[in-house]
């Protein structure tokens, strides 16, 4: 499988010394899942876009520090890929601000949330078994650090998990896109020095909390292995509804 990693920020330069940048978070945990495939990184946020849909089996997205409602010229353009993609029913997962994104980009809302900044673990029930939910457990605890938060969703959209702080945490539209508001490519040790370096950013009490949560055990690696099951089957699936498609074009032709 051919994977493109749509990046759409960078780690902040004092911390990638230590944690690397985002596509060197996701391909660790890529190649303990899928250590054939190939991965081709797009920067998004430098307006590099995959010149053709097909030119990745799927497609997977990484968070950002930026709002999807910023008004910058790569977030519309990635927003209009990510319409092609829903429309070519090309499979793509979105973490935390691909998550928002693609509920934006489906007709939802988005915007900062009342209840203030999530730091730390995030826990989460999940509430519906899916056939890429292997193995399967019905909680999903997980390393996050946003503001913002899905407040409408789009109509195509299933909840699969869920929190009293974030009602929409993992989500499924149709067959082919997910998403989810955690960060499973996230460790414990860049979680703290985030925090760390966000210190006056965000308030002393949630920042307490947040650090204490991390004495959890956390399901990032669990929720990498359903992010690859769902993205192969999806692009099995697509690639069956492009055959399929190709067989009754030359029915026709041969009529």
């Amino acid at each position: 499988m051919k994977l493109g990693l749509l990046q759409c920020d960078d780690v902040t330069a004092s911390l990638q010394a230590r944690h690397g940048n985002y596509p060197e978070m996701f391909l660790r945990l890529l190649r303990e899942h899928i250590p054939a495939a190939e991965v081709q990184v797009f920067r998004t946020q430098d307006g590099d876009l995959p010149a053709r849909i097909d030119d990745c089996d799927a497609y997977l997205t990484t968070g950002s520090k930026y709002g999807v409602y910023d008004g910058l010229p790569w977030i519309a353009e990635l927003q209009a890929f990510v319409v092609e993609l829903w429309e070519r029913h090309k499979p793509l997962v979105g973490i935390c601000f691909g998550h928002q994104l693609m509920a934006q980009a489906l007709g939802g809302e988005v915007r900062k949330s009342e209840k203030g900044w999530g730091v730390g673990v995030s826990f989460n029930r999940v509430m519906d078994r899916k056939p890429w939910m292997e193995p399967w457990q019905d909680k999903l605890d997980l390393i996050v650090s946003h503001q913002d938060q899905v407040m409408l969703l789009p109509p195509q959209a299933e909840v699969l998990a869920q929190s009293e702080f974030c009602n929409y945490y993992l989500v499924q539209y149709g067959e082919h896109f997910m998403s989810v508001q955690g960060h499973p490519e996230f460790c414990k040790g860049y979680s703290r020095d985030l925090m760390t370096a966000r210190e006056g950013m965000i308030p002393a009490e949630r920042l307490r909390a947040g650090h204490a949560s991390l004495n959890a055990e956390i399901d990032g690696p669990l929720m990498m292995r359903w992010i690859v099951s769902f993205l192969q089957r999806g692009a099995a699936r697509h690639h069956a509804l492009r055959a399929g498609s190709a067989a009754g074009e030359r029915d026709i032709a041969g009529y």
